[in-house]
């Protein structure tokens, strides 16, 4: 098959396998020259998978007890209900037509859905838990927290995420901050996984501008920021490095690199600084998976990821200045 991303494919001699980690796990030093040699550690089988299953169930049930998954069909499958084929904006994910000539509905199942782990104990248990608090502390070497913010993603069929860094998102704490990638679902290639750029941790010279930008940061003495971010509730600037995936290799060097098939129980974390995207999901699934961050304690944490209802992006969580 075509690997895609954003609708571009990928061109396959510039793409990769990730190295797993799950033979030096208990090994922390090793794991720390890993991380830093490699940009990110791979952790196949790290969860109990009944950790990982309990939390898909209860996510899943909520969205087929909403009709947002095909009642013909288990709901721990995930499978998108079929709707009638319909035309879509040109930046909306394309429709995929399933075996039976049905055409499935990009949009029916939201793309990032907190709320709904936020209400979730066995994800409270899964991303908060003793395991990962644990993990984070051998690998930082002293004690660790997380932010308190949930990111659930729901991908239905169509497009992934543009390519990005973590950093422009939640950039005002501490420089160690660590993304934690938890897949709920087999993720095989066709469902869209995610992908990291190639040693792309290394390129900080020619990310230096993209990553000192914030998105939810504006300049007081210029009208349009403060309508688009103040008034409107918006960002000053969309927060993705490209929308042509395809052309990053070429750019930074490197290449997309992901795995067969992604498992529940699986972990993936990598600093702020390394860029990702995601595969579109050509399948009638859903990609179901969550971010969570976690920071050596005694660092400053980003205020608009922490509290019992953290602002976020919110107004609450603008920042002005004079440039």
């Amino acid at each position: 098959m075509v690997l895609t991303s954003l609708g571009h494919p990928l061109d396959p001699d510039r793409f990769g396998l990730l190295r797993a980690s799950d033979d030096i796990r208990h090994d922390l030093s090793a794991l720390r020259e890993r991380l830093a040699d490699d940009g990110y550690l791979y952790i196949p089988g790290f969860f109990d998978p009944e950790l990982v299953l309990a939390g898909r169930r209860a996510i899943f049930s909520q969205l087929a007890a909403n009709g947002e998954l095909d009642p013909g069909s288990d709901p721990m499958e995930g499978r998108v209900a079929p709707v009638q084929a319909q035309a879509f904006a040109l930046d909306a994910a394309p429709t995929f037509k399933a075996a039976d000539g049905t055409v499935r509905n990009p949009d029916k199942v939201g793309a990032f859905r907190p709320e709904m782990a936020a209400e979730s104990d066995e994800i409270k248990r899964i991303v908060f838990g003793p395991e990962l608090e644990a993990f984070y502390q051998g690998l930082f070497g002293e004690d660790c927290r997380h932010l308190d913010f949930i990111w659930a993603r729901l991908m239905g069929p169509g497009h992934g995420t543009p390519v990005h860094c973590d950093q422009v998102y939640m950039g005002r704490g501490s420089a160690e901050l660590m993304t934690c990638w938890i897949p709920y679902v087999d993720i095989p290639l066709e469902v869209g996984g995610l992908i990291l750029l190639e040693d792309s941790h290394r390129r900080q010279d020619q990310l230096a501008t993209y990553l000192a930008r914030d998105v939810d940061a504006y300049c007081t003495n210029r009208p349009d920021e403060v309508k688009r971010v103040v008034e409107d509730g918006g960002w000053s600037f969309p927060g993705w490095l490209s929308k042509r995936p395809d052309r990053m290799p070429a750019t930074y060097g490197g290449r997309w690199l992901t795995v067969p098939r992604w498992r529940p129980g699986d972990l993936l974390t990598f600093p702020m600084s390394l860029v990702h995207a995601s595969l579109d999901n050509q399948s009638d699934r859903v990609r179901f998976s969550t971010d969570t961050r976690y920071q050596p304690a005694a660092h400053p944490a980003d205020p608009r990821w922490i509290g019992a209802t953290p602002p976020g992006h919110s107004r609450a969580g603008k920042l002005g200045r004079v440039c």
